[in-house]
């Protein structure tokens, strides 16, 4: 039997304006041998002149392995062009690739490439999402500027940069307020670039070295509050900084869910609410099947669903967990019952749960 393709791991790296990627990138390079790099606009990254051994067009091959290209039009002919090269010999095995976005990007769009253009899709996996937090300005811009709001929101790792020169009540306090935007994603602090990157690999569903599901590490539903006991509509969105705009929480469903009721919902949340819905985990009991199902999306994309072998422990509900703007938690929770009762034949019970 033949074995499929080993897919080329994926890093989107992002971060508002100053925030540090630039100097992470060039740490990176020197500590992961045989990375790529692809940039928006190789002029905007300032790699360190001793890194750089030749350049080809739009490629420069960097010392260590390393290769770095620019966005040529858009993502997908670049990442073929980058995999053609590579199979072809023309530049360095490389073995993981890094997408650097410009500092006010949607990292959505660059998702969608990965996850959904087939050709990407059939070579590249999308492995995790590292956004850069400066310590010094970070909160004024996260008050600013709802994209810094974003990429914290998304990010499976928060780097927090500078923080040797914030006051330590300073970066206490962004800490705390990252943790309330995105309660599951780790903090690393990085100093002048200087991290352990193994830290930042192996984020996805599936650890590449061994195959194993860490599916409750990769969930961390015990992170997100649950959706109370208060009935829909009871809860109104607070004034003031973005980050009242901002829920995270978990929505328990106890029995099992029929295909075509879970199917229902996504459509309804991911179709007419994806500017709204910022991120959303899940482990779902499908109904008729003793196999769980693992579910991921970034706004309006879908990551492609996967299928266990088996469930990560004798918990077989569906658990989701979500990061979402200006939706009720509550509202999100009606239409998972709804669309499940609905498809069970079941009458869909007023939300008095709390699920732990």
């Amino acid at each position: 039997m033949m074995q499929p393709p080993v897919l080329l791991p994926v890093t989107l790296l992002t971060g508002f304006l100053g925030s540090g990627k630039t100097t992470l990138l060039n740490q990176l390079i020197r500590h992961l041998p045989r990375t790529a790099v692809v940039m928006n606009e190789f002029g905007d990254v300032s790699l360190d002149h001793d890194l750089l051994e030749k350049m080809e067009g739009p490629m420069a091959v960097l010392s260590g392995g390393c290769v770095c290209c620019t966005v040529s039009g858009s993502l997908s002919p670049t990442l073929k062009n980058l995999f053609m090269a590579r199979k072809r010999g023309d530049i360095p095995g490389f073995e993981r690739v890094v997408i650097e976005t410009t500092g006010i990007a949607d990292p959505a769009p660059i998702l969608d490439t990965v996850l959904n253009d087939p050709w990407v899709r059939a070579r590249f996996r999308m492995d995790g999402v590292v956004t850069t937090v400066d310590a010094l300005l970070g909160d004024v811009q996260l008050d600013s500027y709802f994209e810094a709001v974003k990429q914290a929101a998304v990010a499976d790792r928060l780097i927090l940069t500078k923080t040797d020169l914030a006051k330590p009540d300073t970066v206490a306090a962004l800490r705390q307020r990252l943790g309330e935007l995105n309660p599951a994603a780790e903090q690393i602090t990085a100093i002048r670039g200087e991290m352990d990157f193994g830290r930042i690999l192996d984020l996805g569903l599936f650890n590449t070295r061994d195959k194993t599901p860490d599916v409750q590490k990769w969930l961390n539903e015990q992170r997100y509050k649950p959706v109370g006991q208060t009935r829909l509509g009871q809860v109104k969105p607070q004034s003031g900084s973005h980050d009242s705009r901002i829920r995270s929480f978990s929505v328990i469903i106890d029995e099992p869910i029929p295909l075509t009721g879970l199917a229902g919902a996504l459509e309804m949340l991911v179709g007419f609410r994806s500017g709204h819905l910022l991120r959303f985990k899940a482990i779902v009991n499908i109904a008729g099947t003793d196999k769980p199902t693992v579910l991921h999306g970034v706004q309006h994309v879908l990551y492609t669903e996967a299928e266990l072998e088996k469930w990560p422990s004798d918990d077989h509900r569906s658990r989701f967990v979500f990061i979402v703007r200006d939706l009720e938690p509550e509202f999100v929770h009606r239409v998972l019952s709804d669309f499940t009762n609905t498809a069970s034949g079941r009458p869909s019970p007023e939300i008095t749960q709390t699920a732990v």
